[in-house]
């Protein structure tokens, strides 16, 4: 090299590279950690916001040509993330970095499906997940997901089953099969108390809530209960399930919960044989209603039998995202992750250099 470069040389560097998500440089932002510049080599580690950040191997290698240029022969970038709490520790999560309900305004629009696969797509990214099924009326986590073995109790607390690498509880564990609930909201209340409080969750990146359809006591003792990151909306592109949704939008906006985005689920099928597509219930009319409301469009998953074969064996397409279905999970959970980071952002700490 023709001059000494300093280590704050190379952060001036790095200062053109920028987070797309969050609209900043990477320096300001405190993302660049334990900096050490030599003679022909500089070492750091990049700390994204999500793992499941949709901008990681691009800013990598932005990071890498920005100090390359600088004329150093070896460039060594160790990127891991560390998700950002929402808000202090509740008392009954107090290792749980985020909290997101998932929710619909009507039933049949295949929320708890979203709910599963995109716990995977987020799990498979990096991230500790965990997936709770605040449906009592109606519990499909555990199918949908595989879990045929229950909860076991270890000094006093539930330990909760894992899946595909996923912490679950549902109250199908604790009902005899085909035992309906009816229950009224104290009861409710209590069993999200209990899921939430009496489950040993341990550290989790992000604790998704599959919440029955509408807005009833359970979204509400949920709200009262615990402060919620936000809340994703599942629709179906149809006028009738928008309007419906609608109401789920306004009941969060009562309870001060932000929305965190807007998902068009069965948003359009085509055929594995010829390629056609068809829109069976419409298209776009998520992405429309999000434009209007002026709410995030965190993506489309298609209408695929799929979808449908392995949820009823409890096989999560997610685990593939070389499908086109696959894909699309795993694209609306980056989009997810990278509104939580928006929503997560706090002041950077300090840089440390070495």
């Amino acid at each position: 090299m023709s001059r000494h470069v300093s280590p704050q040389d190379v952060l001036n560097a790095l200062k053109v590279v920028k987070d797309p998500d969050l609209g900043r440089d990477i320096v300001t932002l405190g993302f660049v950690k334990d900096l050490e510049v030599g003679d022909s080599r500089v070492s750091l580690t990049l700390q994204l916001t999500t793992p499941a950040c949709p901008a990681r191997d691009q800013l990598e290698a932005q990071v890498r040509d920005a100090i390359t240029a600088l004329g150093f022969a070896k460039v060594d970038v160790r990127v891991t993330a560390q998700a950002a709490p929402q808000s202090p520790g509740h008392a009954l999560i107090p290792q749980v970095r985020s909290t997101i309900a998932i929710a619909s305004g009507k039933g049949g629009v295949g929320k708890s499906t979203v709910a599963a696969n995109l716990a995977v797509s987020l799990q498979r990214s990096g991230a500790k997940v965990g997936l709770m099924d605040t449906d009592l009326y109606g519990p499909s986590v555990p199918i949908l997901m595989g879990a045929d073995e229950g909860p076991q109790v270890v000094e006093g607390k539930i330990e909760p089953p894992v899946e595909y690498g996923v912490k679950l509880i549902s109250m199908a564990y604790f009902l005899p099969k085909d035992e309906a609930v009816i229950w009224r909201g104290p009861m409710l209340h209590k069993t999200i108390h209990q899921f939430l409080g009496e489950v040993r969750w341990g550290e989790l990146d992000y604790l998704l809530m599959d919440l029955p359809p509408g807005t009833g006591d359970i979204q509400l003792s949920l709200s009262q209960t615990i402060p919620l990151t936000g809340a994703v909306i599942v629709s179906t592109p149809q006028d009738l399930a928008l309007t419906v949704a609608s109401k789920a939008i306004a009941m969060f906006q009562k309870l001060n919960v932000p929305i965190l985005g807007i998902v068009e689920n069965m948003s359009y099928y085509q055929c594995p044989q010829c390629g056609h597509r068809e829109e069976i219930f419409g298209h776009g009319g998520a992405r429309e209603a999000a434009r209007r409301l002026n709410y995030p469009f965190l993506g489309e998953i298609p209408l695929d039998p799929s979808i449908r074969s392995q949820s009823d064996d409890g096989k999560p397409v997610a685990l593939d995202d070389s499908t086109t279905y696959g894909k699309a999970f795993r694209d609306v959970a980056g989009a997810l992750a990278a509104e939580i980071s928006k929503a997560a952002y706090k002041a950077p700490a300090d840089i440390q250099i070495e």
